[in-house]
């Protein structure tokens, strides 16, 4: 069975295993006050366009262990008691995290989306919407806004999409938060035309996904926003997202960010995405989203897929009628292009 249900299925990048095993048998300090996670942190920083910068501006640079303990950090760390947070209704927190941000005391205010993503008109019309409410101290209050890039759905924000909601959170004071659990694969993306360093000036906060670009776990957080850094560990301390041996965080964002590695992981992915993409378009099958990135969404007829799903296996993502099924086909950093033209053989085939 040749797996194509998520990107992380496979363990870590070699240059990641060569660089634990070298380093096994230092001894560092803890909790991610080590020399790795510092010069992980400065690599990062480089990479995000804020080198040389001194002073109480520079970013700060966290590692948690994982993308839930990430988003619930982040976000209650943010969120007064009264607040929640907005979200598309297809968000990752509002859907694939068990009620975690529920748990924390805050309610996810979900609002419609056909693609995965959200639209600055929107987000304004439902900040107002709160705003204006007579009963405005009854009532939930936007605090913070959440998206991702890629979406749930492998779509992408345009530069101008994501400065036009930048704006509207400015404009109301509310900080945007952008989970980037597959930052990688959507910088990578064909049609995207933001930088890293244009995402890391256009929101209050980010997170570089690692669990799903080629690192055993971890993600690291990038707080561009004084005002969000006082006291941020003590809150990775309380949601369970800091690591004692902290050092296995940094190590593995050191390998990832030498000589542009994540990118060239990250552009594998989406690479091995459009092969299949292309190949099933040409025989005629539809998509549910247009995703550009590592994350393709084909609809079969039922015969076929069951054909498929003997040798290849997928998420199932929604029945589109009583004979088609939408389906997610996720490639990785690790995808061998081997297993993508054996799965497109087979597919010519039946």
């Amino acid at each position: 069975m040749i797996k194509f249900d998520c990107d992380y299925l496979e363990g870590c990048h070699p240059a990641i295993l060569d660089l634990l095993i070298k380093t096994n048998f230092e001894q560092t300090d803890g909790y991610g006050c080590d020399k790795y996670c510092e010069k992980a942190r400065k690599l990062i920083l480089e990479a995000c366009g804020f080198a040389g910068k001194r002073g109480k501006n520079v970013p700060e640079v966290h590692f948690l262990v994982g993308g839930t303990q990430t988003n619930t950090t982040v976000i209650a760390s943010i969120l007064r008691p009264h607040q929640g947070v907005i979200s598309a209704v297809t968000g990752h927190i509002n859907v694939h995290e068990t009620g975690a941000i529920e748990s924390t005391g805050h309610k996810v205010m979900a609002l419609p989306s056909q693609d995965g993503k959200l639209t600055a008109k929107q987000v304004e019309k439902h900040i107002k919407s709160c705003v204006n409410d007579c009963n405005y101290e009854h009532i939930v209050q936007p605090g913070m806004v959440y998206i991702s890039f890629p979406t749930e759905n492998g779509t992408i924000y345009s530069k101008s999409e994501l400065s036009a909601i930048y704006d509207v959170c400015r404009k109301y004071g509310l900080p945007l938060f952008i989970d980037g659990a597959r930052l990688g694969y959507g910088l990578a993306a064909e049609e995207n035309d933001l930088t890293l360093s244009e995402i890391a000036s256009l929101c209050d906060i980010f997170y570089i996904g690692g669990t799903k670009t080629g690192a055993l776990f971890g993600e690291a957080v990038v707080i561009t926003n004084n005002a969000f850094k006082k006291d941020f560990r003590c809150m990775i301390k309380q949601r369970g997202g800091m690591l004692a041996k902290g050092r296995l965080l940094g190590i593995q964002f050191v390998a990832l960010f030498t000589d542009g590695l994540y990118f060239k992981l990250a552009r594998h992915a989406v690479d091995t995405a459009e092969k299949i993409k292309t190949a099933l378009e040409a025989k005629g099958v539809k998509f549910l989203f247009d995703s550009p990135t590592n994350q393709i969404f084909p609809i079969f007829p039922d015969e076929i897929l069951e054909k498929l799903s003997k040798k290849f296996s997928f998420s199932f993502w929604e029945k589109t009628d009583e004979r088609h099924t939408a389906v997610r086909i996720c490639t990785s950093w690790a995808t061998k292009d081997e297993d993508i033209e054996k799965l497109i053989d087979f597919f010519n085939r039946i």
